[in-house]
């Protein structure tokens, strides 16, 4: 049975485009109800959209299930709604973190002499602090770093900035990627960051919509479909901002697709089945990163017209498919799939016993023409077999992106209470 959101508490904080409310049957979540409200220029342009609410929550909620199913951590819980979510309670940070990719917009103006569609790799990292009444001004890290405040119990020193730095990167990269899958390229996005309530944990908060970003559809920037657009009207009109909401609906639309399965798969081909207990880690470990994993026996060497028809069925289904062989003892079965697949393979061979270290050199001693890599620990072949798939799947290369910052996190904090336990 699902749970009961409707009982609404105090209004936690009211913004120009949205109302957060506490629930109160469910300590420590809000509800964030979107308004039909579009502004600019820190609410000196404001106007009502009607069926704003509605598109902005649907494009939030597409996003934050992206970043979520990624694993990335975020305030999101689930959609109330049509113009609302249930999130975790934080304590917003009042720094609001952009990320570009094109240098456009107020970038030229504060940097005169960049030419606009200047590319920054790595992505451009800036920081504004929140405050309207002087126009959100651009703070340096060490700015933010002697703001010396702290939320939710929270002291926002270095770490705690270097967390959000990375977290800001990552996500528009992931969000980026994305994009790219539609042939369109996320130009610039601002984010924000809170702490969620009862622990020390930052996340990503606040609202990720086409409020946030400027997207170019096939990088053209002339076909916007972004709050820019807004921002660009010499006057303000019923027809301008029926424009205005059917680019907003367009990405709403569009957002939806980003939540794809993977296209790709794995296929575990084991010499025997006395090698399952392996090549279950395997699929353990590729279901980590959504990535199908189907396992399969066949022997090179006692049936090698039967280990090429099997490899010819997979070929023939015309699935990106990255193959992982698993051959104790002398393995041909990897060298095989190798020398008649034009897809890659990866040996994997369970290393065992007294004879481990002579047989392990029939999966890397290989006859020339053979492009098949040998990893031994199952999970580690797994993730090299994710990292292929991810060439061309924005949804797995997220998976292992997040991996990577989730990792990182953690070393920063370990480290922070290493020192602390002195």
């Amino acid at each position: 049975m699902s749970a009961d959101f409707s009982k609404l508490g105090a209004k936690v904080i009211e913004g120009k485009t949205k109302i957060v409310y506490d629930l109160v049957d469910h300590p420590g979540k809000v509800l964030v109800e979107s308004k039909d409200r579009i502004t600019a220029g820190d609410g000196a342009r404001a106007n009502d959209m009607e069926g704003k609410a509605k598109i902005s929550t649907a494009t939030a909620t597409s996003i934050f299930q992206l970043l979520n199913n990624a694993g990335i951590k975020t305030h999101f819980i689930q959609p109330e709604g049509e113009r609302s979510f249930v999130a975790y309670k934080c304590h917003m940070i009042p720094i609001e973190w952009v990320t570009r990719r094109i240098a456009t917009g107020s970038f030229l103006k504060r940097n005169v002499g960049v030419p606009e569609g200047y590319r920054f790799n790595p992505p451009k990292l800036e920081t504004f602090f929140k405050d309207d009444e002087n126009h959100d001004p651009q703070w340096s890290f060490e700015q933010c770093l002697a703001y010396g405040k702290s939320f939710g119990g929270v002291l926002i020193g270095r770490n705690e900035l270097q967390i959000m730095e990375k977290m800001t990167v990552t996500i528009f990269e992931i969000l980026e990627k994305a994009w790219a899958s539609l042939d369109c390229s996320l130009v610039d996005m601002k984010i924000e960051f809170g702490v969620k309530d009862g622990t020390d944990e930052i996340i990503l908060g606040d609202i990720i919509d086409s409020d946030s970003w400027r997207l170019w559809p096939s990088g053209d920037k002339r076909l916007m479909k972004d709050k820019q657009v807004y921002r660009n009207l010499k006057e303000v009109t019923a027809e301008s901002l029926d424009m205005v909401k059917r680019n907003f609906e367009w990405v709403a639309e569009r957002v939806q697709l980003l939540n794809s399965k993977p296209s790709g798969r794995v296929a575990v081909f084991m010499g025997s089945s006395s090698d399952a207990a392996h090549c279950e880690k395997i699929r353990g470990a590729c279901k980590n990163y959504g990535v199908p994993c189907e396992l399969r026996v066949t022997s090179a060497h006692k049936q090698s017209d039967q280990t090429l028809r099997l490899l010819a069925e997979y070929e023939g289904e015309g699935i990106p498919t990255v193959i992982i062989a698993v051959a104790g003892r002398s393995n041909g079965l990897g060298p095989v799939l190798s020398g008649n697949t034009a897809w890659p393979v990866i040996n994997c061979p369970p290393i065992s016993g007294d004879w481990g270290s002579q047989d392990v050199w029939s999966s890397l001693r290989l006859p020339s023409g053979l492009g098949c890599s040998t990893v031994l620990q199952p999970e580690s072949a797994a993730q090299a077999a994710a990292q292929i798939l991810g060439l061309s799947d924005h949804v797995v290369w997220a998976k292992l992106r997040a991996k990577q910052l989730n990792t990182w996190v953690d070393l920063i904090k370990a480290d922070r209470k290493m020192r602390d336990d002195k």
